[in-house]
């Protein structure tokens, strides 16, 4: 799914995201409620700052685990299942993405290459489509 490469990327830039990790969070739902209003609502009894820090330590979950992806892939069909129980939908997987990189490009500055990007997406895409298997199970 990822080559090595990519893989370094990922870890690399992530790496680099982490220290900035609370606004890093802070951009990503600013920029997520900015260009997807509708999902706001879906937030509204939800803690933000804590809502960031459990988006990170996601994120860094699954950064550790980039080796074994198949391992963490029934996790992400759970944490679908568990988007679904909050009203979220399959298209709001792409705004995500989108505030997503986003963030990346904004807190990694000129360090967001070409390659970083297409790393990152085929990550996401990974991650999207597992969750979004939730919505569907008899298809899978």
């Amino acid at each position: 799914m990822l080559t090595e490469n990519e893989k370094k990327n990922i870890r690399e830039t992530f790496a680099m995201v982490q220290p900035i990790a609370t606004t890093a969070a802070e951009l990503f739902y600013n920029r997520l409620f900015d260009i997807a209003p509708q999902v706001k609502p879906l937030f509204k009894h939800t803690n933000m700052e804590q809502q960031g820090r459990h988006l990170m330590q996601t994120i860094g979950i699954l950064v550790h685990s980039i080796d074994r992806l198949d391992t963490f892939k029934p996790h992400l069909q759970k944490l679908g299942q568990n988007h679904i129980k909050y009203g979220a939908e399959p298209g709001h997987y792409a705004v995500v993405g989108e505030a997503l990189l986003w963030t990346l490009q904004q807190g990694l500055g000129e360090a967001f290459t070409e390659e970083v990007a297409e790393a990152w997406t085929k990550l996401y895409t990974f991650v999207a489509e597992s969750a979004q298997e939730a919505y569907a199970p008899e298809l899978n």
